[in-house]
């Protein structure tokens, strides 16, 4: 390979995890592995300065802001910080810091030492001391403006105290306490969805969905480290630790830990302390962030185009352990992806016992050589959940394993397994599978699905071990005397989960469709074919190019409810619960000629509405033909503002976008309904 086509290879590889990192949330490798393709690339070019392009990833900030949010730019960029790993690379830090400076590099220079956040950074923006906005880091110089979402974070005051400057933007991190990233992600398995790996890409994930509500809900926290006013401005404090207790002063959170150290070997010292400290905090940090303290000094060190001069991140090793593979299982989820995990010799690893540890898919048990029996390296860096990273090939035995084989059945109902030509992981479409069923009930009596109310976790499990339920039409088969004679289920209790059971017969196609746990196929989706069609039986017939041809529905959905169809399990199910009475059709749909004065209008909800709920409120919109959207353009026709209205309502404002109070909402619904 030529250093040309060396160099090409590599910043497609970078650019592709900068997308999966920055963009989706859902990066496929460690913070390390993706530095390690950096310096790569950094060193190749070195060697090839004539083969260096402006868009190579080492020339620009960061990655790029997602779509779905308005773009925002920082008041200067936000850039990155140049990475260490050892104590090496600390003195080396301190060498070529003492060298700008041109001071000896036995100077004891004053550094601050902060806690470095696994978490999403923040930018907010606070003028004449109220929140004006909040913008994520984007691609350092662009953001997304998500400032409803960080009003609703009670650690981020909206008012701040004392005298701030009149203008200011505080620099900071979004991120998940332990207790609640653990309370997700119970809540998250038992509504059948996977589990989030990091509280960092939650944390990403949660700050950029356009649900409000959800995001109180996560109960996300905030720690500030930085401010940024105009050029010209008076600085808050001629060192850093001033600006750390400034914002403090100011009743904004900063993480309390930080330190001034003297001299780099102060620096290695704090490093060292927090190695294995840190598993006792309530929040995950990967590291240590290193900054000059003196301002002025600063200022004569300046910045590359990517990092400052005066600031470094020590990164703390992922922690590794040896033990034996005893074998690999297969899971399989909610919505029918069979998945191989490790079942491993119990190893102490990162302050817990690890007995199970994630291995991804098929092709990276091959890709990585890994065989039942083997010794093998786990490790625990930023993911909560610990990987596999491979074989210790020195210590195989002779004869060596066999490899793993991905089995051809479902291991719980034994339906063969199916993997599109396009994708990478085995599915089981049986929606009655015992393994996708115990998750599914859970997520078929979902508020926003058959809204059964009663029927949890620990009834549902009681349901399945009885034999009581063996798909969701056997639903409809229970009766009071069944349920009441099950463990802590008396007769009262027995009669209401099954007058919600009789109720939800009647529920809309799209609380169907949305319940089944077809792939892809979320509330959005289920609402646009249940529209569409008008029933779950007419759409069963439908062809994947009538499906792909409903406006909100793409290929890839229209394929996955094509397949669902088309399981023969399903159909089965599907007509059983048709012969149960489950009517299976929207009341609303298109087909049904009802009145949609609304139709080809976007409507904007801000703000807490006290008559109805945002549910209720988006369910009439798009019940008279409206459509719901997260974010306000000049498209919107209307925008509907409750109390506590955030930034949406400046940007309806200044777009001249038409704003609804309450009343004249309901004023608008009732002369609908009079059409």
């Amino acid at each position: 390979m030529t250093p040309a086509e060396h160099l090409s290879d590599l910043r497609a590889r970078i650019r592709y995890h900068e997308e999966r990192y920055y963009v989706r949330d859902a990066p496929e490798i460690s913070d390390a592995e993706f530095d390690a393709l950096m310096r790569e690339l950094l060193e190749l070019e070195a060697q090839h300065p004539e083969l260096v392009d402006p868009d190579s990833p080492t020339q620009r900030v960061g990655g790029r802001p997602a779509e779905g949010f308005a773009t925002v730019d920082h008041l200067e960029p936000m850039l990155s910080l140049d990475n260490a790993y050892s104590d090496t690379d600390l003195r080396e830090f301190h060498g070529r810091v003492c060298r700008g400076l041109e001071v000896s590099e036995e100077s004891a220079l004053a550094y601050v030492a902060e806690l470095k956040i696994d978490g999403l950074s923040i930018a907010l923006t606070y003028e004449g001391g109220r929140l004006r906005r909040g913008v994520t880091r984007g691609d350092g110089v662009h953001g997304e403006d998500v400032t409803s979402n960080i009003r609703v974070l009670r650690s981020v005051p909206l008012t701040l105290k004392a005298d701030p400057p009149a203008l200011m933007e505080v620099r900071g991190e979004v991120y998940f306490p332990r207790a609640a990233f653990a309370r997700v992600n119970e809540e998250r398995e038992k509504e059948g969805e996977p589990a989030f790996a990091n509280p960092r890409n939650a944390a990403a994930g949660t700050i950029r969905t356009l649900d409000s509500a959800a995001v109180s809900r996560r109960g996300l926290r905030v720690f500030v480290y930085q401010i940024v006013v105009p050029a010209g401005s008076t600085l808050v404090a001629d060192i850093h630790g001033g600006v750390l207790q400034a914002l403090g002063e100011w009743g904004l959170p900063v993480e309390g830990h930080w330190t001034r150290c003297a001299g780099v070997d102060a620096l290695i010292g704090f490093c060292e302390s927090w190695r294995e400290a840190r598993h006792s905090l309530p929040f995950e940090t990967d590291g240590v962030v290193i900054k000059l303290d003196d301002m002025a000094l600063r200022a004569r060190l300046g910045a590359t185009a990517k990092f400052p001069r005066w600031a470094t991140a020590f990164k703390f090793p992922a922690e590794q352990a040896r033990t034996r593979l005893l074998r690999i299982d297969v899971n399989v989820g909610r919505t029918g992806a069979v998945t191989p995990y490790a079942v491993l010799e119990p190893v102490r690893l990162g302050g817990t016992t690890v007995q199970l540890a994630t291995l991804h898919n098929e092709q990276e048990v091959a890709r990585r050589d890994i065989r039942p029996g083997d010794l093998v390296l786990v490790e625990k860096g930023g993911d909560i959940i610990p990987k596999v990273i491979g074989p210790v090939l020195d210590a195989r035995s002779d004869p060596p394993p066999v490899p793993w084989v991905m089995p051809a059945a479902c291991p719980a109902c034994q339906q063969p397994l199916a993997r599109p030509e396009d994708e990478v992981v085995w599915r089981c479409e049986n929606a009655s599978c015992p393994a996708r069923l115990r998750r599914g009930l859970e997520h078929f009596a979902a508020r926003k699905a058959m809204n059964i109310e009663g029927l949890g976790e620990s009834l549902v499990n009681q349901l399945i071990d009885a034999g009581l339920v063996r798909s969701f039409a056997d639903l409809y088969r229970l009766t009071t005397e069944g349920l009441a004679a099950l463990e802590r289920m008396g007769q009262k209790s027995a009669a209401n989960v099954v007058a919600e059971i009789e109720k939800s017969k009647s529920a809309d196609a799209w609380r169907v469709l949305h319940g089944l746990g077809i792939r892809h196929v979320g509330e959005g989706a289920a609402r646009a074919l249940a529209r569409a069609f008008g029933s779950v039986s007419a759409l069963r017939i439908a062809t994947v190019e009538q499906i792909e041809s409903v406006g909100e529905i793409g290929p890839v959905v229209a394929r996955s409810v094509r397949a669902f169809m088309d399981e023969p399990a399903n159909a089965r199910m599907l007509d059983d619960m048709a012969a149960q009475g489950v009517l299976m059709a929207d009341a609303h749909a298109d087909a049904d000629n009802a009145p949609r004065p609304w139709a080809g209008w976007t409507f904007v909800l801000t703000g807490t509405l006290t008559g109805r709920t945002r549910d209720s409120a988006a369910e009439t919109i798009e019940r008279l033909g409206g459509k719901v959207s997260g974010s306000v353009s000049k498209k919107t026709r209307y925008l509907v503002a409750g109390t506590e209205a955030g930034s949406k309502l400046d940007k309806a404002k200044t777009l001249g976008v038409e704003v609804l109070d309450e009343a004249q909402f309901e004023a608008l619904i009732l002369k609908a309904a009079d059409l």
